[in-house]
């Protein structure tokens, strides 16, 4: 069974920080391109980072630049996003996705993905 499994949400106070990870089972990362998106309530859900198969190429929506790091392990077939400096405003549902017909820029701006997570609750409140 092919599914990507996300893990490391939970509840932060302002100014702390997370690392979430995307776990393949049933496939290799290798070759796919990994997205973190996210959904808070109310809101359409938007594309936070991506990164390319390679990990060479990035993209940060701009409201988490210079906060959130995105990497990936490919022997451990993860996909990690460091969240650091969290604000009330990033609580959301987290998930993750993987493509490997689509680029960086594309996954992101498009939120489309072959594969995608069920989610990780991400709550940052004092």
């Amino acid at each position: 069974q092919l599914q990507l499994v996300e893990s490391g949400g939970g509840l932060v106070q302002p100014g702390g920080s997370l690392r979430l990870s995307c776990a393949a089972s049933g496939f290799t990362l290798d070759y796919y391109v990994v997205g973190w998106f996210r959904q808070a309530p109310g809101k359409e859900r938007e594309g936070v980072s991506c990164i390319s198969s390679s990990g060479g190429s990035t993209n940060y929506a701009d409201s988490v630049k210079g906060r959130f790091t995105i990497s990936r392990d490919n022997v451990k077939n993860t996909v990690f996003l460091q969240m650091n400096s969290l604000k009330p405003e990033d609580t959301a549902v987290y998930y993750c996705a993987a493509d490997r017909w689509t680029t960086v820029h594309t996954m992101c701006d498009t939120g489309k993905g072959r594969y995608w997570g069920q989610g990780t609750q991400v709550t940052v409140s004092s």
